[in-house]
């Protein structure tokens, strides 16, 4: 009760840290879809790309977000700015879901499908827009689903680069040793992934393939 009072007296505050939250989160997701959603096509079509492309996103997730924010901090456009840093940081980390499930979501569609694309006519970019993709659209909306709740998760730590969000309430809490503020954040931060989990899987599920 007494988190709920505090939420309740803190409302306009959290709200606006909701909304830094939701900020972050959505710009990343974005760049993260734009940038992964084309590396994973090119993998497909072009499996010498596989290797380096998916270990150069693996080595990403291995470092810390801690440590990633300290690497970017130096670079001069970024530092200026910590929001533009927790960007490009949470992009970073958004990409392996998205290029691996675009890879496998295109790489699983069969391939008497393709082949009967191949014999009505269809050039490889037709068959790609017109069956591959769509038939691919829900694998690779599973990999933008992951790739938003680890999002929501790490975005909570762009408060200890002064990026805002509900890590805000999460380190003071820390710091003045407070359950009640730490649970102010972390609520939020829980609800905000379960609700992108719902939003996006039953997105997933109703752009399915019958």
């Amino acid at each position: 009760m007494n988190v709920v009072r505090f939420l309740l007296q803190n409302h306009t505050q959290v709200l606006e840290l909701t909304l830094e939250h939701l900020w972050l989160v959505g710009w990343s997701t974005a760049f993260a879809m734009l940038i992964g959603i084309p590396l994973g096509i090119a993998i497909a079509l072009r499996p010498r790309l596989n290797k380096p492309v998916l270990a150069s996103a693996n080595i990403i997730q291995t470092i810390p977000s801690l440590a990633l924010f300290g690497f970017l901090l130096p670079v001069p456009w970024l530092g200026a700015r910590s929001d533009r840093l927790a960007i490009l940081a949470l992009t970073l980390y958004a990409l392996l879901p998205i290029i691996r499930n675009t890879y496998a979501g295109i790489r699983g569609v069969d391939p008497a499908v393709v082949e009967a694309g191949r014999g009505m006519g269809l050039t490889e970019m037709q068959l790609l827009y017109q069956v591959e993709l769509p038939l691919a659209v829900s694998v690779i909306l599973s990999g933008v689903r992951i790739a938003v709740v680890i999002s929501v998760g790490l975005a909570t730590i762009a408060a200890a680069i002064g990026a805002g969000g509900l890590g805000e309430f999460i380190f003071r809490g820390l710091a003045m040793v407070d359950d009640r503020v730490i649970l102010a954040g972390a609520i939020p931060a829980a609800m905000l992934a379960l609700l992108a989990d719902f939003g996006v899987g039953w997105l997933e599920r109703r752009l399915r393939p019958r």
